[in-house]
């Protein structure tokens, strides 16, 4: 079998799969082959049984030609962020406090996967937490750049086709960033789409699961398949889309990469046919990403807290920090954050005016180089803090040679429509 197996979509192999031209115990046998000619460098995988993998597939094939049905994901092999609970692997959260810990369950969204007919790879490596400590893993265009925020192992493991698909979560930017870097396509989508029970959670409001694909037809094929909405999945016949481009003040400084690449994005789609113009940040963004800061530090010091009296010797100096930032915060300033979301989350046509979708940079820039921190957040904070759904596009390169993205956001609830604006970018990026 040819080693390009292991590029072909995610829907492609669930086609080839039912088709009989294809086998979920050949198409996770490529994968295999793949994580073991890139991971020691990449180095996306926490946890990986060989043994499990290929069982779980011949269980795929026996049962699926005994019935002669056909599932959602039928046999398509995915990875897990290493803080999504599994029953058959261990979870450590990316901490050595929870090394071996096994849970006695699959997360929600684990367990709808597999129901969905998907073949869970393994674990893929996480920051400790899901917070900013770094885990191993490298960027796959470049091992001496950061692959991004805490689903940095999913990332990369989609990125460098060890996997067609991949789950992830984002409190901050950790979907989005790590897409952006490592030059793929991320989608958080509103708040509570995708199931969080047996997530390790940090924060109720903010925490939301995600996932990565190589092309925005697979992402949505994913969450789809996850959620049996099948109205998120575009046909590519949607818009043409009002499309407003967020200019500054941004909430930190871009790198001109990444306005050049919000620049080509916004060229592309009106040459397409879409209706493109400016918007400047709206005053009542301005003041979200302090929010969005100030809001994760005090969820995270309550929902740490067990680790923070048991096992403080073990956190790094980095969380306790910022744990200490979070017990600092009164209970009155906490609520004075949220009622000022709830504000523009009220009022949030005044944002978006008469657009369906804003275009925004998902990222500084390229990934920065170095291994000891995973890049900022800033320009995910504000749409984490909404509750809003998210989607990275891959755009161009920067002066490096690695990948820049540009953001697409929609409505709360309106996931659909995102995913399709988005597959219209894609498709204009083409193009052009």
């Amino acid at each position: 079998m040819s080693n390009t197996r292991s590029f072909l979509s995610a829907r492609e192999t669930a086609q080839s799969i039912a088709a009989e031209s294809l086998t979920a115990v050949e198409a996770v046998s490529v994968c295999l082959a793949t994580i073991a000619a890139r991971d020691p460098v990449v180095g996306a995988w926490q946890v990986l049984d060989r043994d499990k993998v290929l069982t779980a597939a011949r269980a795929y094939d026996r049962d699926a030609s005994l019935s002669g049905k056909s599932l959602p994901l039928g046999g398509v092999p995915i990875a897990v962020k290493d803080n999504l609970d599994t029953a058959d692997l261990p979870t450590a959260y990316g901490s050595s406090i929870y090394d071996n810990h096994q849970p006695m369950a699959d997360a929600s969204c684990v367990a709808l996967a597999r129901r969905a007919g998907a073949i869970v790879m393994g674990k893929t490596v996480t920051t400790e937490f899901a917070y900013y400590r770094p885990g191993r893993t490298t960027n796959p265009h470049n091992s001496a750049h950061t692959p991004g925020g805490s689903s940095q192992g999913s990332a990369a493991a989609v990125a460098s086709g060890m996997v067609p698909l991949a789950m992830g979560t984002q409190t901050a930017g950790s979907v989005i960033r790590p897409a952006a870097y490592c030059g793929i396509v991320g989608f958080k989508p509103s708040w509570g789409l995708i199931p969080r029970q047996g997530v390790k959670i940090l924060s109720d409001w903010l925490d939301t699961v995600g996932v990565f694909a190589r092309n925005v037809e697979d992402v949505a094929f994913f969450a789809a398949g996850l959620t049996g909405r099948n109205v998120l999945r575009p046909d590519g016949s949607g818009g043409p889309f009002e499309v407003a481009v967020l200019r500054p003040p941004y909430p930190a400084e871009p790198e001109p990469e990444a306005i050049a690449a919000l620049d080509r994005a916004a060229e592309a789609l009106r040459a397409a046919g879409h209706g493109v113009s400016d918007l400047p940040t709206p005053h009542s963004l301005q003041n979200l990403p302090r929010l969005q800061r100030l809001v994760m530090a005090y969820d995270m010091e309550k929902a740490l807290a067990y680790e923070r009296r048991v096992y403080e010797s073990s956190l790094s100096s980095i969380l306790k920090t910022y744990l200490d930032e979070g017990k600092g915060i009164s209970p009155r300033a906490y609520d004075s954050a949220m009622a000022a979301t709830r504000d523009v989350q009220r009022d949030i046509d005044s944002v978006f005016g008469g657009a369906d979708v804003i275009l925004a940079p998902p990222a500084a820039g390229e990934a920065p180089v170095g291994l000891h921190a995973t890049g900022d957040p800033a320009f995910n904070r504000i749409w984490s803090q909404l509750q809003l759904p998210c989607i990275n596009v891959p755009t161009s390169l920067g002066p490096n040679g690695l990948p820049v993205g540009t953001q697409l956001i929609a409505r709360f609830g309106q996931d659909a429509l995102l995913l399709a604006a988005a597959l219209a970018l894609e498709q204009a990026l083409a193009a052009s």
